[in-house]
């Protein structure tokens, strides 16, 4: 009777011991702990550019003794240099020094999960040959409970296989590198004697397999924002500036709304650099005026809140007219159901990864928040969940992958307090830091294809970085 139970105990350790690698080291292997761990996969590399300085500014991460690790392409000093051949060099391998800094936060990254998925996998070796010496000894109910358990980590295998497979792609990267830099170091003692074409071919095509690794994954769960960075500071207290979350990576238009109500005057900034400057743009009317700061602006069009209605309107900005506009049902406006700030904020339009949203709130639901999945063609309610949260008592709120985050406050101090999941209609409390650098923020909006939340702060436009738990997918998953 002793040795079946010296099995069990056996067996139960071990699992003990995954659990207790899946509860404090996944997390970390594939991003929970806000440490993008998996060969850098789910960093998204965003760069913002002022065509003054050349500053660059990649998203920061972590390094696995907990430092802080940021990134930057510095502005290109203003030395003599004996010929245009020597600047375009210097040029070159500026960028390639600062994708040789982008790879080595890659393998700090790596190294120390290695060595987890080569326990993860003796681990798992180890339950299994155990459970099966166990299988005869064991009541039929202990056996199955055990079974079922070892069914749960199958998953996993997925995710060790991909992982070493993404390590295989960064050491051919890293290999590549080494040999470009070499490249390098010999045309700074024979100058003349390569291409630069050839050799900035180069370069861009290593950029290019680095953000394609970069950006693999996908959808995930919030679990940073990053300190902000001012863009410009334009305009009054109030407003909102956006980009197209459709365009093309090759669009960087910029579109700007001044003030929260009864504006009409829509500005459109060829480009990021543009926007900095004051340059460069075309102004559109619209035909109705606006309420409030939850603009959007998705595929070409303008979704906006019709100013003293619950109408939305579609504005397509080629055309230069309104495509489709409706009431949204119910839905409250001239400031009767706004964020904590007010600013007839009632209606907030936004899109994510999954497509355009709107959040209001009705007197249906006692002021709760409201989400509604929106047609982008019709502007028809697809589906809405009342999400409990009180509008008022929102700072502002914006859509990640289906999720609805909300802050406590639009002032100093605020935090993502407030997480509803559209997936399965739950919500959670969170505690994530949100630093309010110029005390109001009026406008809060997520943008996908950069992963980066766009605000209007007391007249400032500013950006932040996210940082996501990247969920793995395993073989034949959605």
């Amino acid at each position: 009777m002793s040795v079946p139970l010296l099995k069990i105990g056996a067996v139960l350790s071990t699992m003990a011991m995954v659990t207790n690698w899946m509860s404090q080291t996944l997390p970390s292997l594939v991003g929970l702990n806000g440490t993008v761990s998996r060969a850098g996969a789910s960093e998204k590399i965003t760069l913002f550019q002022s065509p003054e300085e050349g500053w660059q500014l990649y998203t920061s991460a972590q390094a696995p003794d907990g430092k802080c690790i940021c990134t930057a392409v510095i502005p290109a000093q203003s030395t003599c240099s004996r010929d245009g051949r020597s600047r375009e060099l210097r040029q070159i391998m500026e960028k390639v020094q600062n994708v040789s800094q982008s790879m080595e936060v890659l393998e700090l990254r790596t190294y120390r999960d290695l060595q987890y998925v080569r326990s993860m996998e003796t681990l798992m070796r180890s339950l299994d040959a155990r459970l099966r010496a166990a299988d005869g000894s064991l009541s039929a109910k202990s056996f199955q409970e055990m079974k079922d358990r070892m069914t749960e980590l199958l998953p996993l295998s997925s995710v060790l296989e991909q992982y070493k497979a993404d390590m295989r792609t960064v050491a051919r990267l890293r290999e590549e590198l080494r040999n470009l830099s070499g490249s390098l170091a010999a045309i700074q003692e024979e100058m003349g004697a390569y291409g630069y074409g050839d050799l900035q071919q180069r370069v861009m095509a290593l950029e290019a397999r680095l953000r394609a690794c970069a950006q693999k994954l996908g959808c995930g769960k919030l679990t940073g924002v990053s300190n902000p960075i001012t863009i410009r500071a334009m305009g009054s207290r109030f407003g909102s500036w956006m980009t197209d979350t459709m365009a093309p990576s090759a669009d960087s238009r910029v579109w700007y709304m001044d003030g929260y109500y009864k504006g009409r005057r829509v500005l459109e900034f060829r480009t990021l650099g543009d926007f900095i400057k004051g340059q460069n743009f075309i102004q559109h009317l619209l035909p109705q005026p606006w309420a409030g700061t939850g603009h959007v602006v998705y595929n070409g069009s303008l979704f906006y809140n019709k100013y003293q209605s619950n109408v939305v309107v579609k504005y397509h900005f080629r055309s230069r007219s309104v495509l489709v506009q409706r009431s949204l049902p119910g839905a409250g406006y001239n400031n009767t159901f706004p964020y904590s700030w007010g600013g007839f904020s009632d209606m907030d339009f936004m899109v994510d990864e999954s497509g355009l949203w709107a959040v209001y709130t009705t007197n249906q639901n006692a002021g709760n928040i409201v989400v509604s999945r929106l047609d982008p063609h019709t502007l028809e309610v697809v589906r809405s969940w009342d999400t409990g949260y009180p509008k008022r008592s929102a700072g502002e709120a914006f859509m990640i992958c289906g999720v609805l985050y909300v802050t406590n406050s639009h002032l100093a101090g605020a935090k993502v307090y407030f997480a509803y999941f559209t997936n399965t209609s739950s919500y959670e409390y969170t505690d994530v830091p949100f630093h309010n650098q110029y005390s109001h923020i009026s406008m809060l909006d997520y943008n996908p294809r950069e992963r980066a939340l766009y605000t209007w702060n007391n007249g400032h436009q500013v950006l932040y970085n996210v940082t996501l738990f990247h969920v793995i997918s395993t073989a034949g998953g959605p």
